[in-house]
């Protein structure tokens, strides 16, 4: 009996631990994001284009002398056409081994989230791909679509951001 009632508290205490989360704004939807994956947040700057890149890509920017792919999260999620003011930010994230900015509406604040608030995207069918999403969150009244920005980041179609960023950077070190 000791045995259950401990496992039974582990798990009950795995729901508990709180994580933190980035959360902003796309359109009229709140997104939430884990911090751990945010490496800084910058006012938006035009980024330069790369030719050819799928509309969602909207170029490179230069960041300490590191050549970082900046796609719109507005447009990669097809909620209709992205407009720049001086609330749009570029997150800057660090995902799978490399650095990728992400340009948002804007940034809300920095929340903590645990497991039990975190309810399963419902399954639509296949009708969109929902498997970006790994859940839904409220929390004071506000619902929120927590997103795991890694797979997302790191998705086949985003292989483009690997191709535009080493030819920037051989081009980069061409002229050296």
């Amino acid at each position: 009996m000791e045995v259950r009632t401990q496992g039974k508290a582990a798990v009950a205490d795995e729901d508990s631990v709180a994580s933190e989360y980035l959360t902003f704004t796309l359109g009229s939807e709140e997104y939430a994001i884990d911090i751990l994956k945010v490496q800084e947040i910058r006012g938006y700057e035009p980024p330069t284009r790369i030719a050819q890149a799928p509309p969602f890509i909207k170029g490179v920017i230069n960041l300490r002398g590191i050549i970082v792919p900046v796609v719109d999260l507005r447009i990669k999620f097809d909620l209709g056409q992205a407009e720049y003011t001086p609330f749009t930010v570029v997150i800057i994230l660090n995902v799978a081994g490399r650095v990728v900015g992400a340009v948002v509406d804007s940034v809300s604040d920095v929340i903590f989230l645990n497991r039990a608030q975190i309810r399963p995207a419902p399954d639509f069918s296949g009708s969109f791909d929902t498997q970006y999403i790994i859940g839904l969150a409220s929390q004071d009244g506000r619902m929120m679509i927590v997103t795991d920005i890694e797979r997302l980041m790191s998705g086949a179609d985003m292989e483009l951001i690997d191709d535009a960023t080493a030819s920037n950077q051989e081009q980069g070190s061409s002229r050296c």
